[in-house]
């Protein structure tokens, strides 16, 4: 299994508005069968990330398909997308992990 971690640096002011896409971003992962969740770093160091947005991967080709499809598909993610990058600091940083079971592969 695998993690993909959106993460995003917001000013304060917009905090509530990024709060709320990154909800529909979580409800439209969640429509398409994945697990995803909104994540609000309680602490965090010097640069860190004001909100994450993180969704569990069976395999890598699901990220792809989730970026291509995101919001409501073509405009509508356009419009998601133009509309969340005015209220983004920084571009998301955007990690892909591998989780470890313990068990070798």
């Amino acid at each position: 299994m695998y993690l993909a971690r959106f993460s995003y640096n917001v000013l304060p002011v917009n905090r509530q508005r990024a709060i709320g896409f990154i909800q529909q971003e979580v409800e439209a992962a969640q429509k398409s069968g994945l697990q995803a969740r909104l994540l609000v770093p309680l602490t965090r160091g010097e640069g860190g990330a004001a909100l994450q947005f993180e969704m569990e991967l069976t395999n890598l080709d699901q990220l792809e398909q989730f970026r291509q499809q995101g919001t409501g598909g073509g405009q509508q993610t356009h419009s998601w997308m133009q509309a969340f990058s005015e209220i983004l600091v920084f571009p998301p940083e955007v990690e892909i992990l591998r989780v470890d079971t313990g068990r070798q592969s």
